[in-house]
């Protein structure tokens, strides 16, 4: 985790769409160039990390406290009300048990505490809070007591989420996925975890240890301890790389498409993903029709109307087969939004993807094929970089703090 320095002034910035006030800038117009945060101009507190939602956003810091903002007709916030929130608040009900890490779904919230104890709130229409017993929302954070072993890694997707326990083992919960399933795979049986409202246990890893989760809108991939990724769920994009329109059960994506290199890390959009492997190069694949690879502006089937696309840089290879970017080389940090990125690259914040609300930084919404610096903070040393579905967020040290950058 990279540490700021003492002798530097550091702001969180966020750019990007602000329909609901995810930015936390006090207003909800869009905003196509970094803009910095005025309630996180400080020396004293260190964030630990930044990511968002549908809508909303999480600062975690270091001390294990959550501050939320955007969008919370479903108390997704966890600030015990339904109001928007334009501002980053503190969650004081969580200030009981430092927080280590947050997930945020599309409408609802996951929380994981330093005791191993997961947290959620927002709606709960699909079972995604994984307590049965809540219908419809939850506004303060709810402990999900089924969950008996000690969490070490959550990850939330568009209505349903994952926690990986102490022994490696994983559970998935919430009907999300349930519904892709039925309608791709007529006549086959879903797998119980896959239409649970409450914690489930994921088969397929009784000999295999996985040390960390991530999802996209409707599907996951796990990470083990042999650098091995696992994947489940919808496959329409060839995000999983499978014959299968949507894979029932862990599936283990071959070395050979990493030109046999082990995996370190892993990124999922909402259907796209990223890893790294232990030699720091960068691998993207899956729907690339907006330039969420980062190496191809090539149409997808299914491709939303409304939305622009690149039609540059084309590859003759399918552009959903993994392949390296090589400007990504030795990226320190990488954050996925629903079609766009965020990395951090020699202390340089590098963005591309989907663009149509600015969040690639750049004061357009033409969308980005390759990754490209965001010229906004070439003089900053970024520290962090967060995404939410289409809002961008980074933590950084500036020379001389600029409030109106």
């Amino acid at each position: 985790m990279a540490v700021a320095r003492q002798d530097a002034s550091r702001a969180l910035l966020a750019w990007g769409a602000n329909s609901y006030g995810q930015l936390g800038l006090g207003h909800k117009n869009d905003v196509f160039l970094p803009k910095a945060v005025k309630a996180f101009l400080f020396n004293q507190t260190c964030i630990k990390s930044i990511t968002g939602g549908g809508g909303h956003s999480a600062v975690l810091t270091d001390t294990g406290e959550i501050f939320f903002c955007g969008q919370n007709k479903d108390g997704q916030l966890g600030l015990g009300h339904t109001e928007d929130v334009t501002h980053f608040t503190l969650c004081s009900s969580l200030c009981g048990c430092p927080v280590i890490q947050v997930a945020c779904g599309w409408d609802f919230t996951v929380v994981l505490a330093g005791s191993g104890q997961v947290y959620s709130c927002g709606s709960n229409s699909f079972g995604q809070l994984g307590v049965p017993d809540i219908s419809g929302r939850c506004t303060i954070p709810v402990l999900i007591k089924s969950l008996q072993d000690k969490v070490v890694n959550i990850a939330a997707g568009l209505r349903h989420a994952v926690a990986v326990v102490e022994n490696g083992s994983v559970f998935q919960w919430g009907i999300g996925m349930e519904s892709q399933a039925k309608r791709m795979c007529q006549g086959k049986s879903i797998p119980s975890f896959l239409r649970a409202n409450e914690p489930c246990k994921v088969p397929g890893f009784e000999n295999i240890k996985v040390r960390s989760v991530a999802s996209g809108s409707h599907h996951v991939m796990s990470f083990t301890d042999e650098g091995d990724l696992y994947v489940w769920g919808n496959n329409k994009h060839k995000q999983l790389l499978s014959k299968d329109v949507v894979v029932l059960e862990p599936q283990k994506i071959e070395a050979h498409y990493f030109e046999g290199e082990k995996i370190r890390r892993i990124w999922s959009g909402w259907t796209h993903m990223v890893v790294q492997s232990e030699t720091g190069k960068v691998f993207t694949w899956g729907r690339g029709d907006y330039g969420q690879l980062g190496r191809s502006g090539m149409p997808h089937e299914g491709q939303s109307q409304g939305r622009k696309r690149s039609t540059e840089h084309h590859l003759k290879e399918p552009a959903y087969a993994p392949a390296t970017v090589p400007r990504l080389s030795g990226a320190s940090e990488v954050a996925c939004g629903s079609e766009h990125n965020l990395a951090i690259v020699g202390n340089q914040c590098f963005s591309w993807g989907w663009n149509e609300h600015g969040m690639c930084g750049n004061e357009t919404e033409e969308n980005v094929c390759l990754p490209q610096h965001v010229g906004a903070l070439s003089s900053a040393e970024l520290l962090l970089v967060g995404c939410g579905a289409g809002h961008s967020l980074a933590f950084c040290c500036l020379p001389s703090l600029d409030i109106s950058l």
